[in-house]
């Protein structure tokens, strides 16, 4: 997460830390780090695995929430939710500011 902060350091960034014990048995509590990324209207959650953008209220991308939503597709190039074959994600439709 931490390359990911880099790259995106020109954005509003918040880390945010969720509680783990060394005693607990999970497979992912290592991956529980995880960041708040904003532009202007544009919010990103990002964790090692996933990448989840919205807006709080509809709006039209600016030129800032563009370039925040390619540096997300660039790192987090997958296309589906899922690893299975058989799932998919499709990007609600979007305004750009004129």
């Amino acid at each position: 997460m931490e390359q990911v902060a880099e790259e995106l350091k020109e954005f509003k960034l918040e880390k945010i830390d969720m509680p783990k014990d060394e005693t607990e048995l999970s497979l992912f509590k290592d991956e529980r780090e995880s960041l708040k990324v904003k532009a202007d209207t544009l919010i990103a959650f990002l964790s090692p695995t996933r990448a989840v953008m919205s807006q709080k209220s509809p709006a039209p991308l600016t030129r800032r929430d563009l370039r925040l939503r390619e540096k997300i597709l660039q790192l987090y190039n997958r296309d589906r939710p899922t690893p299975f074959p058989w799932s998919w994600s499709v990007e609600t439709k979007f305004e750009v500011e004129k």
